[in-house]
């Protein structure tokens, strides 16, 4: 890979700049449907230096916001039974759950450990035999293969006591339903660099081949973004529509057979709950029969009656149908300090995004 700083070139971001305004003139909506691509957008400023007539949506991709008030309930319903440990990676620690979070939970007693990766958290049940050791498998395919492969070497090396609690989805399914709503009008998709990584550019294709909506898999730098935008919208000006791949240092349209392999083996489609959308077809990850032993939703501990934060419209958010400033709650009670919704707690939530960065502007 180059030097970084080839990425941001401001002389190059202006030329891109011009021609993306030479281009067209008329109004168009894009989504990014990646939660670090909607902080890199805010972090450089790219809505502010983009024609006023390009307007940016952020959509659900952010993996803790879209993570159900269901399954924080599980977690925390574990975190309170005896000789349970709960590892986690630590933007889950502050979600929160109808009644609780994980981090009040831990400080009322509960056992409760940030982990950095799958392989920390198994080395925590080796090292604890006499406790159940839950992993949160929060995330989208990124992340999966990870947890695939924490499950086969605890099956490997006879690590009875490791769990896990899915809660793992896929984009593509989203990125449908979002369509089929049509609360918003989209007219081109910012597809996810590190979730196409894994899967590749083939699982698009149903966008612009049944919805005529083009689609560009970007990478993460000011210049990744402002060329797929450019690519976007020249596109849409030739009423093309097809999946283009921006971030070919990373992104290959078969995607990394591998990783796919691993998440094949352990996982199963379902149709899985989604924060602020609802039920999806066939876009969770759930542990499949032949590794249940490692599913810690078969342990069915009660949980409690789920309750939603009152005045929270961080689902509307996540569906890009307001912006974060539009829900009464920001800033005003809900703060990275004191988040109300998942959408202020995760680094690459919309609400958080639009906190730290937007204000400053």
């Amino acid at each position: 890979m180059r030097y970084i700083e080839e990425y941001r070139n401001k002389e190059i971001a202006r030329k891109i700049l011009e021609q993306i305004k030479c281009i067209s003139q008329k109004e168009i909506n894009l989504m990014e449907v990646c939660g670090t691509h909607t902080v890199a957008i805010f972090r450089n400023g790219i809505k502010e230096i983009l024609p006023p007539h390009i307007n940016l949506i952020s959509g659900p991709g952010c993996p803790v916001c879209v993570t159900p008030l269901r399954y924080i309930d599980e977690i925390i319903a574990l975190s309170r039974e005896d000789n349970f440990i709960i590892t986690t990676f630590g933007d889950m620690m502050k979600v929160p759950g109808s009644t609780s979070t994980l981090e009040r939970e831990k400080a009322r007693g509960a056992e409760v450990r940030i982990v950095y990766s799958t392989l920390d958290a198994l080395k925590i049940a080796s090292d604890n035999p006499s406790k159940k050791v839950v992993f949160m498998g929060v995330g989208f395919e990124t992340t999966s293969p990870t947890i695939a492969w924490a499950i086969l070497k605890a099956e490997e090396e006879k690590i009875k006591n490791f769990l896990v609690l899915s809660a793992a989805k896929i984009m593509p399914p989203a990125m449908k339903q979002i369509l089929e709503s049509e609360e918003v009008h989209i007219d081109g998709f910012i597809c996810p660099g590190h979730v196409s990584a894994i899967i590749g550019s083939y699982p698009y294709n149903f966008i612009p081949s049944q919805y005529g909506i083009p689609c560009v898999i970007s990478g993460f730098e000011p210049l990744d973004i402002l060329q797929s935008i450019f690519r976007l919208v020249k596109q849409i000006e030739k009423k093309e529509a097809k999946v283009e791949i921006q971030y070919k240092r990373v992104v290959k349209p078969e995607g990394n057979r591998i990783a796919l392999e691993k998440i094949n083996k352990v996982f199963t489609l379902v149709d899985a709950e989604w924060r602020g959308i609802g039920k999806i077809p066939l876009s969770g990850l759930e542990i499949r029969e032949e590794y249940a032993s490692f599913n810690a939703r078969k342990l069915n501990v009660p949980v409690e009656e789920t309750r939603e934060i009152e005045g929270c419209r961080c689902g509307e958010v996540l569906r890009g149908v307001i912006t974060p400033p539009e829900c009464r709650l920001f800033k005003n009670i809900c703060t990275p300090e004191n988040p109300q919704g998942a959408c202020m707690v995760s680094s690459e939530g919309t609400c958080a995004a639009y906190y730290q960065y937007g204000r400053k502007r």
